[in-house]
């Protein structure tokens, strides 16, 4: 099923890529779009995780900049039976975190600098086996692929809104209309395919496998809580929508568009589940309640 669904994502991405393309240039902008969308999709597989981190400006550090942190993805990484990741920071005040890349040999786990400061140890440590958890479940793929795919529609539009959009060659002048309607819909449509291609669903079984790769529902529950708080006083103000999907929480929760399109299960319910969760090992179920 989640083959199938991100190769239907990435499909529709494509169409959504070559229809503005022909918007903008008719024939020669069909080709030359197209040909963007099969060099992006190549390169947004092998390349996700560097791009991923380059839209956030994240940045190495090193085991002697944050040797807690290198010793707590080390410890949960050798537990889950997966390679260590490559370790980021993002210098933000905001709290929160974020894992990418395609498969567990080529995953990377980014914090912002507003999450070290804020969670204790056992918090920092449920924050971190949740993002270990996508990795090992490589959800990070698609949600990768897709924020990187997203972006380039965004921008492409933007920039054709920025050069006034084509112009209509029967009476040799002035902005197609139905082109500045397209656009009008094309960013926040490409945030809507983030969510359908994001389910709840991988959310919670993230914070399920999470809690079990820790051991401890409390560490992972609690940080939920605090994140929760901590990131509607500070919100990330200068993050790409299409990488909200990525994040352990909405970076920011008081944008109405950021709602709209959210890919994330409220918090509360989060925590309840968490305080359901199945710690057998090789199960990342919980007792759902009413549902």
């Amino acid at each position: 099923m989640n083959t199938l669904r991100t190769i239907l994502l990435i499909g529709v991405l494509t169409g959504l890529m070559v229809a503005v393309g022909a918007a903008i240039g008719g024939k020669s902008g069909l080709m030359i779009a197209f040909f963007i969308a099969c060099v992006m999709n190549l390169g947004s597989y092998w390349f996700s995780d560097k791009i991923a981190l380059a839209m956030s400006r994240a940045q190495p550090v090193t085991r002697e900049e944050a040797p807690e942190l290198y010793a707590i993805v080390e410890e949960l990484s050798e537990k889950a039976d997966i390679p260590t990741p490559r370790i980021y920071m993002v210098e933000d005040p905001s709290p929160n975190a974020f894992a990418t890349g395609r498969n567990p040999e080529n995953s990377a786990i980014a914090c912002t600098t507003g999450i070290m400061r804020l969670m204790n140890r056992d918090q920092l440590r449920g924050v971190l086996a949740h993002e270990l958890s996508h990795v090992k479940n490589r959800d990070v793929l698609i949600t990768s692929m897709a924020a990187v795919l997203a972006s380039v529609i965004t921008m492409l539009a933007r920039m054709a809104m920025f050069m006034g959009g084509p112009r209509d060659d029967r009476d040799g002048g002035g902005t197609n209309p139905i082109f500045v309607i397209l656009l009008a819909f094309l960013a926040p449509f490409a945030a809507m395919l983030i969510n359908l291609a994001i389910s709840r669903s991988r959310e919670y079984q993230a914070d399920a496998s999470g809690a079990r790769l820790c051991g401890e529902p409390e560490e992972l529950a609690s940080a939920l809580a605090k994140l929760d708080q901590a990131s509607q006083a500070i919100p990330m103000r200068d993050v790409n929508p299409a990488m909200s999907s990525l994040y352990i929480v909405k970076p920011n929760p008081n944008s109405w568009f950021v709602n709209l399109m959210s890919t994330h299960p409220p918090i509360a319910d989060r925590i309840k589940r968490l305080e359901t969760v199945d710690l057998t090992p090789g199960n990342d179920s919980v007792k759902t309640q009413g549902n």
